[in-house]
């Protein structure tokens, strides 16, 4: 992309104005030029590397409750006879799709619709003749605790098979552990938290999504769903690599299945908002009981530390109610992968900083890894030299 075109991709959200849960002593008017130039820099390097990979299309989203967020489309949306990606170009969120779910049930318990710690089987009582009868909490499904092995029945998504046959086949699976006592990632099994929000409320999932979420959040390129994803043309197909190139791939309809573990579309700007409603900036729509409650360490989760993008930098590792939750050198972060044929997705918080971070892409490749973290590095960098400055400012020497 050309540097003019990149610019004029350029998008900035103003909403009303709010005061940021936290005040950094480097805030001011140099901050803000300070945040530019890390942000001018940032999409630099990013738009330089994809151009490396040769990938098809991107959408990047940044916010910060002090300063204008931004949120920049690269590419095509497939690679012969493609739109030129933009903010509201819808790509599939894959298992960030989890962050919506987690934080939709962390909102209906502040409410009383559903208790988090209640047994599943009080909301679907088929669970009472299954080897989950006993202990399988709600809080079991949003945190990958339910005892199965991980990843049980993926590759009964994959087929044909509708979603209540592979939640009868997952039921009768003889678990590794009693749920709360090991960790397993899991798709088929979180799912069920959408049938728990349907049977307590009367209202499907995908509804809930639409009206209490969606909706006030002006997420209007937003979507659950295989026809969601399809209502227009500007959508990022998925691509996939062969020997020495990407190849358009067929948008396949399987993981909409599972649709609270992998069934979001979102655009670079939906992801402003719903960035932003992380970080508290929307209360109405997620309140602060419920985004504290949606990131309590449920599961510790080591193997996360074993990653060869964190292994420098992660000391703790846990998993919330559908978010990641890591000790990254030393600073609090909240975060979630996605990965499905032909997409990889990002989403990064920071709540110390008040700063998001998503990124998306149409194609399979593990840049999206180094990219991130690349982000992450650079922005807790450039706070130590704005911090650096301030207290050289106060006592007139280095720090």
């Amino acid at each position: 992309m050309k540097k003019s075109s990149l610019f004029f991709a350029l998008w900035v959200l103003v909403s009303f104005m709010v005061v940021p849960r936290y005040v950094n002593a480097s805030q001011g008017p140099a901050d803000a030029q300070q945040w530019q130039q890390f942000i001018d820099k940032y999409v630099a390097d990013l738009e330089r590397q994809l151009k490396q990979k040769k990938i098809p299309g991107a959408a990047l989203s940044i916010v910060h409750t002090s300063h204008p967020s931004v949120a920049l489309g690269f590419g095509k949306t497939k690679l012969r006879k493609g739109r030129q990606v933009d903010v509201n170009t819808r790509f599939r969120l894959a298992s960030v799709s989890k962050t919506f779910a987690g934080s939709l049930a962390a909102k209906l318990a502040a409410q009383g619709v559903i208790t988090l710690d209640a047994p599943v089987r009080d909301y679907l009582p088929e669970i009472r003749s299954s080897r989950y009868n006993e202990d399988l909490k709600v809080y079991h499904l949003l945190s990958h605790a339910s005892g199965l092995v991980p990843n049980a029945y993926d590759n009964l998504i994959e087929s044909r098979m509708p979603y209540e046959d592979i939640v009868e086949r997952l039921l009768k699976v003889e678990p590794l552990c009693q749920p709360g006592q090991c960790y397993g990632y899991q798709n088929v099994m979180f799912s069920l938290v959408g049938d728990v929000i349907e049977r307590a409320s009367g209202m499907d999932y995908q509804t809930w999504m639409n009206e209490f979420i969606f909706r006030p959040l002006r997420m209007r390129d937003a979507s659950v769903g295989y026809q969601g994803m399809v209502a227009d043309d500007n959508f990022a197909y998925p691509h996939v690599r062969g020997r020495k190139a990407w190849h358009t791939a067929r948008l396949k309809k399987n993981y909409y299945k599972v649709l609270p573990a992998a069934g979001v579309n979102a655009s670079a700007a939906d992801m402003v908002q719903w960035l932003k409603a992380q970080l508290g900036l929307y209360p109405s729509v997620l309140p602060q009981q419920a985004l504290h409650s949606q990131v309590q360490p449920y599961t510790l989760t080591s193997k996360e530390k074993r990653r060869r993008v964190w292994r420098e930098h992660v000391t703790q590792a846990h998993y919330g109610l559908g978010w990641r939750i890591y000790e990254y050198d030393k600073e609090t972060i909240y975060y979630h992968s996605g990965w499905v044929q032909g997409y990889r997705t990002d989403i990064v918080i920071i709540p110390r900083l008040d700063v998001g971070f998503s990124l998306l892409l149409n194609a399979e490749s593990g840049v999206i890894n180094d990219l991130t973290t690349q982000f992450i590095d650079q922005l807790l960098a450039s706070e130590h030299v704005a911090l650096c400055a301030v207290e050289t400012n106060k006592k007139g020497q280095q720090c």
